[in-house]
């Protein structure tokens, strides 16, 4: 009886309490989340799996070619079960609103065929179209559901466009390997709009030349794409889509952004997008909102469709059109412009029928009560299915701020299946400790523990600072740091005790989040060299500027600022992981914490770090406990005059002696200037 109950914790979904057993009251919960998951399954079954009809919605909703009674020709669906008629309209057919009306099936899925004879010289690639939906709302003209662009023709005209080049893009390479068990995953997350240094929208062939390259040579191996779907407003950060299959049309053409994933590749890097399914723009002109002339169509009807904190709908993930069309979005991205994976937005958004607003998650029942949306819990759990399914090498992030257990262990667990979570109180931390204490007055311990706070086996992505903590109105850390000295006083023959203390502090608090903090890592453009500029979109409120909408490359190019030397360190981090898989070592090891003397000395991936965050003092002599009964030598020195420090360490070589401390029966004597930190590893490696 007990090894039968032991496999049927396998498959309900209660297999995660053995890995954490203060799960055990919600036992119940877990296994009916697991259930309402498996009812789905079976159901997506009959029609093929997860690589069935659920996730090929794209080949049979929008415009694709096809046969009808032996003729060829283009096919265009939508879904629309609430609507009184529909008509394509377009150029083809000179806006004509009752020239090509469509025909209903049973499902509420609208159909016209287009013969060739008729229409291959009318419908080419690049026509502008529409819907024409006749409904509740009177006759509105809408873009489809499933278009693959949008264009925009003035401020209020948005047109969808056929999308069929006679030449499509021809790929050229292969995805780099990586394996999420035994490689870190380091992050470069960009937006390609505000890449350039110059006042304007970026392009994905300027961002493939100019910024590519710059991720590669700092030793990054991923890059995370934000905006990439289309949204009408620029200064949303891409976070209000109105069209889901459609490649953002201010950055360029889908067969741009298919060679800026291939060139990345060829470069040795993933391509991560920032996939939002966790709301959708409320606009009629734009989006899917009201489409069939119903609330409740993609949506919920009533309050629960609406997001009161972001101003946009929120998906009926209970709906199997709406699961296929999600899931169909993913399938897409992964297969027609080869992306390596997605960081899912807002996942705490969906999670949560308070979308997790205002609360603190303070204990494992705020994971299991009534205000748990079991239908989107199901659906992120599908997601990562079809992610995995198509490409079983593909990465899946959690955007989780609550914590919930499970959400990046296998499904079969009970979890969610994603591969990583962001550690999204990590930067929280950091600005609050930044705003509220001096440095000298830090506690190394509850520092310590902060970025070691995570779940055993949940595999989490660590940063100071996303896009998120750079946005008007807040502070990047270099801003927090150095605040205005940073335009007055980063020149390399300029002396200035602000810019020191900031330079030292912005390398510590990196190295120790890097080294401590998770098993991946993730940095915003620019911010790897102190960009001082926050990020603020062309907008009403500030005469429509890309001044700050725009990264100052200039800056770290400039040999006689400062700004090179934090570059230059963040390659050198990021050197530590290429060289000796730092990120998937789980077993971190502390050596000693000294509060008074503002000390930490801790070994990871068979490297010992030592840290002295005392101001003023720098230790001779100091003696630190090490795991190996070797010498040790120097391999990264945050006060190296190539990372902007004083260049007061001579010596490379610590011999281990036989004098015991902290448990360990050799030890090692450095000298550590005040704010600084060094790596070091044995003899042995």
């Amino acid at each position: 009886m007990r090894k039968r109950r032991s496999k049927d914790r396998q498959t309900d979904g209660t297999a995660l309490i053995k890995r954490d057993p203060l799960l055990k009251p919600y036992r119940a919960q877990l296994r009916e989340r697991f259930a309402h998951y498996q009812r789905l399954r079976t159901k997506i079954e009959e029609t093929g799996g997860v690589l069935g009809e659920i996730s090929q919605g794209h080949h049979y909703f929008g415009f694709n070619r096809g046969e009808n009674d032996g003729e060829n020709g283009v096919w265009y669906r939508e879904w629309a079960p609430n609507a009184h008629a529909l008509s394509l309209i377009g150029d083809f057919n000179d806006w004509d609103r009752v020239a090509n009306p469509m025909s209903i099936d049973e499902w509420g899925v609208w159909h016209l065929f287009l013969p060739d004879k008729h229409y291959a010289d009318r419908l080419v690639h690049g026509s502008s179209i529409k819907a024409h939906v006749v409904s509740a709302l009177s006759g509105l003209d809408r873009i489809p559901a499933y278009v693959q662009r949008v264009t925009q023709e003035s401020d209020a005209d948005f047109r969808g466009q056929y999308w069929a080049p006679p030449h499509p893009y021809q790929w050229k390479h292969h995805a780099p390997y990586f394996d999420v068990q035994t490689e870190g995953l380091r992050i470069y997350e960009a937006h390609v709009g505000m890449a350039q240094e110059a006042e304007k929208v970026g392009t994905f062939a300027e961002f493939t030349e100019n910024i590519l390259p710059r991720i590669a040579d700092l030793g990054y191996n991923a890059v995370q794409l934000m905006a990439v779907m289309e949204h009408p407003y620029y200064a949303s950060f891409g976070y209000h889509v109105s069209n889901f299959f459609a490649v953002s049309s201010r950055f360029g053409t889908p067969e741009e952004l298919k060679a800026l994933v291939d060139t990345a590749h060829s470069m040795g890097l993933l391509v991560i997008m920032d996939l939002v399914h966790s709301h959708a723009i409320k606009n009629l002109n734009e989006g899917l909102s009201y489409f069939d002339g119903t609330a409740g169509h993609y949506f919920h009807a009533g309050p629960k469709g609406e997001h009161i904190a972001w101003d946009s709908r929120c998906f009926d993930y209970s709906k199997y059109e709406v699961q296929r069309f999600l899931l169909s979005n993913i399938r897409y991205w992964l297969e027609t412009f080869r992306f390596d994976g997605f960081r899912f937005d807002g996942i705490t958004s969906m999670l949560y029928s308070d979308h997790g607003l205002g609360r603190e998650f303070t204990g494992y029942a705020d994971y299991f009560d009534t205000r748990v949306e079991p239908d989107a819990i199901t659906y992120l759990m599908l997601a990562n299915e079809v992610v995995h399914a198509v490409n079983p090498a593909a990465i899946s992030i959690a955007e989780d701020m609550s914590g919930m257990p499970g959400i990046a262990r296998p499904i079969a667990e009970g979890g969610l299946g994603f591969a990583y979570r962001l550690a999204m109180g990590i930067p929280d931390y950091w600005i609050q400790l930044l705003k509220e204490k001096e440095d000298e007055d830090w506690h190394i311990g509850e520092i310590y523990g902060m970025l070691r706070n995570r779940r055993t086996g949940e595999k989490h992505i660590a940063y100071v600072e996303s896009h998120d903590q750079g946005i008007v109105g807040d502070k990047t850390l270099a801003m927090q740091l150095m605040d205005t000295e940073l335009y007055t006083n980063m020149g390399i023959f300029t002396t200035s005790l602000v810019i020191a203390r900031g330079i030292a502090l912005h390398k510590l608090i990196r190295l120790l989040t890097f080294s401590l903090g998770g098993e991946g890592y993730l940095n915003f453009m620019g911010n790897e060299f102190g960009h001082p500029e926050w990020i603020d979109f062309p907008r009403e409120g500030n005469n429509n500027s890309y001044w700050y909408a725009r990264r100052q490359w200039s800056l770290v190019d400039d040999d006689t600022l400062r700004y090179k030397h934090l570059n230059a360190f963040d390659h050198a981090m990021q050197s530590l992981d290429i060289a000796h898989h730092l990120l998937t070592d789980e077993n971190i090891n502390l050596l000693l914490i000294h509060e008074e003397a503002k000390q930490i000395v801790y070994e990871r991936g068979g490297l010992v770090f030592a840290f002295n965050f005392h101001p003023t003092a720098s230790v001779t002599d100091w003696r630190v406990p090490v795991p190996q009964r070797s010498d040790y030598r120097l391999i990264l020195n945050t006060d190296d005059t190539a990372y902007g420090g004083h260049g007061a360490v001579e010596g490379a070589h610590y011999p281990w002696q036989d004098v015991a401390m902290e448990g360990h029966t050799q030890s090692i004597q450095l000298y550590v200037p005040a704010r600084s930190a060094q790596v070091l590893i044995s003899g042995h490696k």
